[in-house]
C-alpha cells in the first residue's frame, strides 16, 4: 500500500514500505464489514491489510497511478478530486472516518482517474487488488458489502452534481454536510463530524469566513451545531432538503 502514497508535488517512486504497518485489534475491531465474513476470510484480511499515517497535503491515490489497494479511512479526513482541462481542481467528495473507496477502480484493475489527498494527518488502511478479488469469489456478506457501496456512491455522486448547481452559499454548506454524514459509507462519523471551518471550505469551494457565515445559519435553524473542533448533526433531513427546511 506505501507505494500508492505519494508526495503531492513530486514524481517520487512512493512511500517506503517501512512505513506501513499491521492493523492493530482496535483497528480492525472498527471495520465494519469485517463482520459480515467468515473466519477464513477475517484471516486473510488481517493478514494482508496494511495502515499507513498521512501527512496533510499528501496523495494516497494519483490520478494515473495503477491500482495497487483497496482503501479505508481509519482516522482523518480525505478528498477526492480531479483536475479539469483548464487545470482547475474540482473535489468530489470528502472521505471521513469509516469511509471505503475506490472499489469501481479495484473492480476494473485500471488506473485511478482522480486524486485522494489528506486534509490533515490521517490513518488509512488497503487490502490488496487480489485478497479484494478474492473475497468477491468466496464471500456473499462482501459482496453485498460491495454492492451496496456502489449504490450508495452513485447516490452520493448524483447528488454532488445537484450541489454543484447551487449557487447559495448556506445550501451549499448544507447539502455537503449532510453527504459527509452518511451513515452506510461513513459509519465512523457517527452525529459529530471532525472538520475544521478550513477544511469544509476546501470541500465546498467557499472561504472559511463565509463558510463561518453557512455554519451560524445551520446553526440558527437547528439543523446543526458546531462544537470544539467539529460539528453535530442535529436535524439530517433538515440539512439534506435545506433550505426547504427553514
Amino acid at each position: 500500500m506505501p507505494t500508492a502514497v505519494l508526495p503531492p508535488t513530486s514524481g517520487a517512486q512512493g512511500v517506503r514500505v517501512s512505513r506501513s504497518r499491521a492493523a492493530h485489534a482496535g483497528e480492525l475491531a472498527g471495520i465494519g464489514w469485517l463482520g459480515g465474513l467468515g473466519v477464513v476470510e477475517r484471516e486473510r484480511v488481517a493478514a494482508d491489510l496494511r495502515v499507513v499515517t498521512v501527512q496533510p497535503g499528501e496523495l494516497v491515490c494519483r490520478i494515473g497511478r495503477p491500482v495497487t489497494y483497496w482503501f479505508g479511512v481509519l482516522d482523518g479526513l480525505l478528498k477526492m478530486s480531479n483536475d479539469t482541462a483548464l487545470g482547475m481542481p474540482i473535489t468530489f467528495t470528502g472521505l471521513p472516518p469509516g469511509g471505503w473507496f475506490g472499489e469501481g477502480t479495484v473492480l476494473k484493475r485500471e488506473p485511478y482517474r482522480y486524486n485522494i489527498q489528506a486534509l490533515r494527518k490521517s490513518v488509512v488502511a488497503g487490502i490488496g487488488v487480489e485478497t479484494f478479488h478474492w473475497l468477491l469469489d468466496r464471500s456473499i456478506g462482501f459482496n453485498r458489502f460491495v454492492m451496496n457501496q456502489l449504490n450508495e456512491r452513485l447516490g452520493q455522486f448524483i447528488a454532488a452534481r445537484e450541489i454543484d448547481r447551487i449557487t447559495q452559499p448556506d445550501a451549499r454548506v448544507a447539502r455537503s454536510l449532510a453527504a459527509l454524514f452518511h451513515p452506510l459509507l461513513y459509519p465512523g462519523v457517527g452525529d459529530l463530524l471532525r472538520i475544521t471551518q478550513q477544511e469544509l471550505g476546501y470541500l465546498v469551494g467557499l472561504s472559511r469566513q463565509r463558510v463561518n457565515e453557512a455554519l451560524a445559519a445551520l446553526g440558527a435553524a437547528r439543523l446543526i451545531r458546531v462544537e470544539y473542533g467539529g460539528v453535530r448533526v442535529l436535524d439530517l433531513a433538515g440539512l439534506r432538503g435545506y433550505p426547504a427546511a427553514r
